[in-house]
């Protein structure tokens, strides 16, 4: 007969292996870390998991952290060397930090972290003031074809997603994208007034950050950059318009270098629960983000072909020597 207290062992192993598993996301610390100042994009993606995976009891809980400066550059080092092994931590990062670690010439990159998912993207507009004689992105193509110099693109940070978009523009229609006339401004509110003020040909952002002007009158939007026409938006893609530019400006979610299978499958699961939650689901809504979840082999798949494409268009304009 089996004593007693060896019984109870027994029971209580079964019972542990038998609740550890469901109840396991349930008991994650995370930290998550945004490679950039509080307040921009990769922040307010980090804060959003934060809020979401909490909300929807997926983590105990959640800490954000900042570590800005060289879009993302310093903040990817300081995550591949401090946090390697280390199965709680993530880090928000997306097409912005592609090209700032090509251009910063940086010895950590993307292909040592470990790709967890692709959450969000936003898909980018080209605008001209509403008095602008330019009515079509074929006026704006001709425009460029005609004197490249002569046509302005204000925009964020040089090598940044609205530079590979004015670069894209320009390779497309057969121009000369190292001549690009392109003027990156640090913040939106001084490219819009740039481009209010017809001090810029054209101007080049997410759509949401032009919405509420394009929607008044004050811009006119010459093209979004989906495959397809986006429901409930009057603006005709680029590729509608014969001008094969497609384009998102995404954000993913990566784990440390060195974490094992077991480690990645965890947080793995954690953030594809996240992103079927409720709570992501209304901050999403809120923040006018499109989902674009993509995970596992295909997201790492994404992210080599990403890096080869936008460091391929950074040469194409001279950004980056050959």
């Amino acid at each position: 007969m089996i004593p007693f207290h060896a019984r109870l062992f027994g029971a209580v192993v079964a019972l542990t292996v038998a609740t550890t598993a469901p109840a396991l996301s349930q008991q994650l610390e995370l930290k998550i870390m945004a490679p950039a100042a509080p307040g921009g994009g990769w922040d307010q993606t980090a804060r959003a998991m934060q809020q979401a995976l909490v909300a929807a009891k997926i983590a105990r809980s959640v800490q954000v952290t900042n570590v800005a400066g060289a879009g993302g550059s310093v903040g990817i080092a300081q995550f591949v060397n401090g946090a390697k092994g280390d199965g709680n931590q993530m880090m928000v990062n997306g097409f912005v930090m592609v090209g700032a670690l090509a251009m910063n010439k940086s010895p950590v990159t993307l292909e040592q972290v470990t790709p967890i998912a692709r959450l969000t993207e936003e898909i980018q507009v080209i605008v001209v003031p509403a008095n602008s004689p330019i009515k079509t992105a074929q006026d704006l193509a001709a425009a460029v074809k005609a004197d490249i110099a002569k046509v302005t693109f204000a925009g964020g940070s040089a090598g940044g997603v609205d530079h590979v978009m004015a670069a894209l523009f320009a390779g497309t229609i057969g121009a000369d994208a190292k001549k690009i006339n392109y003027i990156p401004f640090s913040g939106g509110g001084e490219s819009l007034a740039a481009i209010l003020g017809s001090k810029v040909t054209a101007g080049i952002s997410g759509l949401s950050e032009y919405e509420g002007q394009i929607k008044s009158g004050k811009l006119r939007a010459l093209g979004v950059t989906s495959e397809k026409r986006i429901a409930g938006v009057d603006i005709p893609t680029f590729k509608e318009q014969g001008i094969d530019l497609v384009l998102a400006n995404w954000r993913s979610v990566v784990a440390p270098p060195g974490i094992t299978p077991e480690q990645r499958k965890v947080l793995s699961e954690a953030v594809e629960k996240m992103v079927k939650s409720d709570a992501w689901k209304d901050i999403l809504k809120q923040k006018g983000w499109d989902d674009a979840y993509l995970s596992g082999d295909a997201f790492a798949d994404f992210l080599k072909k990403e890096t080869t494409r936008v460091t391929d268009v950074l040469k194409s304009v001279g950004l980056i020597k050959s």
